[in-house]
């Protein structure tokens, strides 16, 4: 069990707010945060509304002066709040932070944070980077992969893949074990923090964002960036595999629509309040279930006892008492925002919520609600539990199982007696059994981790997961085999190092780099050279070699996508990815230019 840990953290004023004479009315001491209602006199306060309310939570932070002595930085909150998520995830738990608040409340700053001052997620994956650079040595294999969505006008759109009409048409799916995910949603496999980096930045590139009356550029779509972070070692000839999911979350900031908005504004406002909403339902009914469970005794309570325990707040109040003895509702449904968070709201997850507040007094409500809504975040418990492989824990219940045999065995050996040394028979082949299966299990484990991995590290290939299919990437110019054997069903990859790369038959009297088979073939067929990026076929003498369906003699320059033929029956393509990107650019900017060239058209078309 873990309760949701919770956090609050005050921006400073904007400057429009000041010149609009906005004052403080929120103050920070150490955990406490004091909200005042300036509309109120100190004499007209009363039990059922009073003029300043205290708000406790595990954190608080004071991030308006740079010059106070108690100002938080992002570098502070990383180390309160990012620390125990990076332990979270080594453990082998999943995690998950995520910011609440109204827009301009200073959700994105910390959650993304800006070039200089970077917030929890980019620290969060340059804080793991560096632990699994640092844990090398120990013989731990490390993996992570990663996924980059938002939620916009309620549908999933995947912010690392291309954009096309299809790209909203992503569905939320619910695996009876392993909870919520989204179907289709592409996974990359990174092998270090500038991997990592790229994807944040092209992920926040393709991110629906708007002004406000509040903001400028404000997100409007809840972002999802996760990291799914395998653990693997082998000790004592006993496997080791934990996984842990790790959710970071920036929620776009609720708004009063403005009747000035188009109806598209509006709608978008509308989804953003409705998420927002329901997830402030399920907070409220999983701290109502929580604090009933802690506070009830044998399934009853009074109502003046419940109310002498929540306090003189609104949200404190109880319903009526018949309501509470039944199981209360958890509206994860309602919303695609909170179904997906389901495991970090009262499911497998560490979570820390940070509320974002504006100390503004024009705003005394909206951060009135978020101090709420984050007070009952408070009473949520969790049920963490390690995530491990299930063939894993096959292994070490097979194991212990052996354990327990082989005592019996010596038991039934110390009596001697003939009963008991008749069902040695027994015993000892349930052993031997057990034996084969964990040497087979454990074989297959560690050929699953060792021989990928050292074949992605030497080819320097990544490979990521796309719809139903998985997508092998590389970096360096390379020649994938056309076979048309039709019982061949691998896929054969040759890399064109950096200088020369020989092929030709197995028997050639120097080793060549890429050994081929087929008619027609010399010992020493062609060279390939890589010139820094510049990539020429050298055919040698009398060798049959063919570039998209020419006949080549003299040294040629490959491009991307050229077909190569060696002999008669050893078919390539060469790829260039280098090449590929500048062709992909020059593509969408032609598309750009013709579609602009289409609407001025059509434009004259219809002034004339």
């Amino acid at each position: 069990m873990a309760s949701v840990k919770v956090a609050a953290r005050v921006r400073p004023l904007f400057p429009r707010e000041i010149e609009q004479g906005a004052t403080y009315i929120v103050n920070v001491n150490e955990s406490t945060v004091a909200l005042t209602n300036h509309k109120l006199s100190e004499s007209d306060g009363d039990k059922n509304r009073e003029r300043t309310r205290y708000f406790v939570y595990d954190y608080a932070y004071w991030s308006v002066d740079r010059n106070s002595p108690g100002y938080a930085s992002q570098e502070l909150i990383f180390q309160d709040l990012g620390t125990e998520v990076l332990d979270a995830a080594f453990e082998g738990y999943n995690a998950c932070v995520f910011a609440y608040g109204q827009t301009g409340s200073g959700k994105s700053y910390t959650m993304m944070g800006k070039q200089m001052e970077l917030g929890l997620i980019p620290r969060i994956c340059e804080g793991l980077c560096s632990r699994v650079d640092d844990f090398l040595e120990e013989g731990i294999t490390y993996k992570i992969e990663v996924s980059y969505l938002e939620i916009y006008n309620e549908r999933v759109r995947d912010l690392l893949q291309a954009h096309n009409n299809q790209t909203y048409t992503l569905k939320v799916r619910e695996h009876p074990l392993e909870g919520p995910y989204v179907q289709d949603l592409s996974w990359h496999s990174v092998a270090d923090l500038a991997a990592v980096q790229m994807l944040i930045d092209k992920g926040n590139a393709n991110r629906t964002t708007a002004a406000t009356r509040m903001h400028e550029t404000s997100s409007r779509s809840h972002a999802i960036f996760t990291l799914n972070f395998t653990q693997a070692k082998l000790e004592d000839n006993l496997p080791s595999e934990i996984v842990s999911k790790i959710n970071l979350v920036d929620l776009a900031g609720c708004e009063k629509a403005d009747p000035n908005y188009s109806r598209g504004r509006l709608r978008e406002g509308a989804s953003i309040n409705k998420s927002l909403v329901t997830l402030g339902n399920v907070i409220s009914a999983l701290g109502e279930t929580e604090w009933l469970a802690e506070y009830s005794l044998s399934n009853s309570v009074s109502l003046e006892s419940f109310s002498s325990l929540g306090g003189s707040d609104e949200d404190s109040s109880p319903r009526s008492l018949s309501g509470r003895k039944k199981t209360t509702y958890i509206p994860y449904r309602n919303s695609v925002l909170t179904w997906l968070l389901k495991d970090s709201l009262g499911g497998n997850s560490k979570t820390i919520m940070v509320a974002t507040i504006s100390p503004s007094s024009h705003y005394y409500s909206e951060s009135l609600s978020t101090l709420r809504y984050a007070k009952r975040a408070k009473h949520i418990v969790n049920k963490p539990i390690v995530n491990e492989d299930s063939n894993v824990t096959l292994i070490r219940e097979l194991r212990a199982e052996i354990d327990k045999l082989k005592v019996m065995l010596e038991r039934a050996n110390m009596r001697g007696s003939q009963s008991s040394l008749a069902g040695d028979g027994s015993i000892f082949e349930m052993l031997h059994k057990n034996e084969e299966k964990v040497e087979l299990l454990t074989s297959a484990w560690v050929d699953k981790w060792t021989e990928a991995a050292a074949i992605m590290q030497e080819c320097n290939v990544g490979i990521r997961r796309s719809n139903v299919g998985v997508i092998v990437e590389s970096e360096l110019p390379h020649l994938i085999g056309m076979d048309d054997d039709l019982l061949s069903t691998g896929i054969i990859l040759y890399h064109l190092k950096e200088g020369e790369t020989r092929i030709g038959r197995e028997d050639a009297s120097k080793p060549q780099d890429i050994v081929l088979r087929g008619p027609a073939l010399e010992e020493e067929h062609c060279r390939i050279i890589n010139n820094g990026g510049l990539v020429t076929l050298y055919p040698c003498a009398n060798s049959m070699c063919a570039v998209n369906g020419n006949d080549v003699a003299s040294p040629t320059q490959l491009a991307q996508g050229a077909v190569i033929l060696l002999g008669k029956t050893n078919m390539f393509r060469f790829n260039h990815p280098a090449q590929a990107a500048k062709l992909r650019e020059r593509r969408n900017a032609g598309e750009i230019i013709r579609r602009s060239s289409v609407i001025s058209r059509l434009q004259s078309s219809l002034f004339t």
